[in-house]
């Protein structure tokens, strides 16, 4: 069974950065979609940004400026550079991987962000 493995949450202050990570345990076939969604207390999950399988990056309105997506889909890994935080941004960040072939989600569980001074 294939497994998303996220890493680099933690605790930082507003104003600062994090880099979080994410490995697929084994290729996934036919992925087409990367991407980044968060979870706040009380909130739905929300998407924060996507990278395709063609190299287009969509951003949700409240990071465009702010966090960066990266990766390889041959490789199944993706990052999120996230910069200048703010305390809104605290949430629990979970990495997705769609394939099309397989039509399938894979998710992980999740790494958290706390932002607070």
């Amino acid at each position: 069974q294939v497994q998303l493995v996220e890493s680099g949450g933690g605790l930082v202050q507003p104003g600062g950065s994090l880099r979080l990570s994410c490995a697929a345990s084994e290729r996934i076939r036919s992925t087409y979609v990367m991407g980044w969604y968060r979870q706040a207390p009380g909130h739905e999950r929300e998407l924060v940004a996507n990278i395709w399988n063609d190299g287009k990056i969509n951003y949700a309105d409240s990071v465009k400026g702010r966090f960066t997506i990266s990766g390889d889909i041959a490789k199944n890994t993706v990052y999120l550079q996230m910069n200048n935080l703010k305390p809104d941004d605290t949430a629990v960040y979970y990495c997705k991987m769609f394939s099309y072939g397989l039509g399938i989600d894979y998710w992980g569980k999740g790494t958290l962000v706390t932002v607070s001074s």
